[in-house]
């Protein structure tokens, strides 16, 4: 914690205590749940336990409602514990929590901004909008994070669990399977569970070819995020490159405001010849930030394109699927997360036979891992979303300020209430878009009271000395 306080110790309860608690939290229920086993089960050894305990846990479990009120030991083994194939209705509480919980505590941590901003580091000078530090930002941690969990489980857990006979080892068929891809079958999806197939999209396999999905995403996801948050990252990078530290050098620390008058007065003359001097000459500099953010539109929207097609044409509407399954009877609709992200597959291994034939043996795979995925990327989706929006709304402000001057006076006016009026007037009358961008950000990051002055010396020189002068109609404010 800083030893300077600049708020108060319930205030420091929420930002600091509440975020290393959280933390704590989540990092011992992942421990747990993707480096230790989380589910013990018990039944016939007709089943691995290992396949049953994965089955169990991604599925969900449930208890017996009635079964509470139970003696236990006598009338049940234990609280909640029944024969559910009892004679008569039975209300079931299935439970699947327990899947969500470490992410759960890990976005309530995000919820707490001071807490999100001291990890994220984000540098006190501010050349840019806060909907594109959203991009490079917020949004690579995301990825980041997202790509380091799916590799530890994936390279450290066991990713995959297939049952079959004996005659083929578990490792070599686990391997195979993982390597290799496995399927669904389509017109599976939609019958009934327990009743006409054991799990949707699991069945017999000897019908038409192209009813099988095949699915292969799984073993580049750690990858694709990982490459995503490089994209992500590209645009600041390339900003950060033509930026190259004007406004860093341009403020002089006069963003802290407390030095001698005479170093404060020397550091002002310094920044109001500069913008004096270099005056109409920064368009070309504030369009390159456009373009940044319109490449960052472009990425994200790419993006959404890329995953589209990484997920065979199925991401596009996939948030608006899971919204429509949730508002609708379950019974009759294909769950879209089960569809995309299946838990179970099917995968066919070939063989040399003892009479040298080749053997088919298909065998039924969990994966775990797809519990993991379809949270990430259902999230991801409502992001990108939200990012899209916000970056369009952004970039339509920009057009409006590039081709409206009194547009640039009102939202100069409304952020630095300490300006007068008639000096943004003269300013935005005499000089440039870029020159306004660049008199923005600076306003941004210097003190309000030193950036008052500059601006108000700025606008007394431009109004005493016609140099800068723009020819046009007398009184209007040109465009830049």
């Amino acid at each position: 914690v800083s030893h300077v306080k600049i708020d108060s110790p319930v205030f420091r309860l929420h930002t600091n205590a509440t975020v290393i608690l959280l933390i704590t939290f989540s990092i011992a229920v992942t421990t747990r749940q993707y480096v230790g086993n989380p589910i013990d089960c018990v039944h016939t050894r007709d089943i691995p336990e290992d396949v049953l305990n994965t089955y169990c846990w991604i599925h969900s479990t449930y208890t017996v409602v009635d079964a509470f009120m139970k003696k236990q030991g006598s009338e049940v083994p234990f609280p909640g514990i029944h024969n559910s194939q009892g004679r008569g209705p039975l209300t079931i509480k299935h439970t699947k929590y327990y899947q969500w919980v470490a992410f759960t505590l890990f976005f309530q941590m995000l919820d707490i901004f001071r807490g999100l901003k001291n990890l994220v580091k984000v540098s006190h000078v501010k050349t840019d909008s806060i909907v594109f530090r959203l991009h490079y930002s917020i949004t690579v941690m995301i990825l980041m994070s997202f790509s380091l969990i799916i590799t530890t489980r994936q390279y450290v857990g066991n990713p995959i669990d297939c049952v079959h006979t004996k005659d083929i080892p578990e490792d070599v068929l686990n391997t195979y399977c993982w390597i290799q891809s496995t399927y669904t079958l389509k017109s599976l999806f939609l019958k009934k569970q327990g009743v006409s197939v054991p799990y949707p999209g699991i069945g017999n396999s000897d019908g038409d070819p192209s009813d099988k999905k095949h699915y292969k995403y799984y073993q580049w996801v750690c990858f694709c995020l990982f490459f995503q948050a490089i994209l992500f990252y590209t645009p600041r990078w390339l900003w950060k490159s033509w930026e190259g530290g004007k406004i860093h050098a341009l403020i002089m620390d006069l963003d802290i405001g407390i030095c001698s008058e005479a170093e404060k007065k020397q550091k002002k003359k310094l920044l109001l010849d500069y913008l004096w001097e270099n005056l109409r000459y920064h368009n070309w500099w504030a369009y390159r930030y456009y373009v940044c953010e319109l490449l960052a539109l472009i990425n994200v929207i790419g993006q959404m394109f890329l995953m589209n097609k990484f997920f065979d044409g199925e991401f596009m509407t996939f948030g608006l699927d899971v919204i429509d399954y949730m508002e609708t009877d379950q019974e009759d609709r294909m769950d879209p997360m089960i569809y995309i992200f299946p838990r179970m597959t099917k995968c066919t291994f070939f063989k040399y036979g003892s009479s040298g034939e080749v053997e088919k043996h298909d065998a039924i795979c969990i994966l775990p891992l797809n519990v993991v995925n379809e949270k990430i990327y259902i999230f991801l989706w409502f992001w990108f979303i939200l990012l899209t929006l916000l970056t369009l709304l952004t970039l339509i402000y920009r057009v409006v300020i590039i081709f409206s001057p009194r547009m640039r006076v009102y939202l100069f006016r409304m952020r630095f209430r300490l300006v007068r009026r008639d000096a943004i007037e003269i300013i935005v009358r005499r000089s440039k878009m870029g020159d306004w961008f660049l008199l923005y950000l600076l306003g941004e990051n210097i003190d309000t009271v030193i950036f008052r002055d500059v601006v108000q010396d700025l606008a007394n020189r431009l109004g005493h000395n016609q140099h800068h002068r723009v020819p046009g109609l007398k009184g209007e404010i040109q465009d830049a």
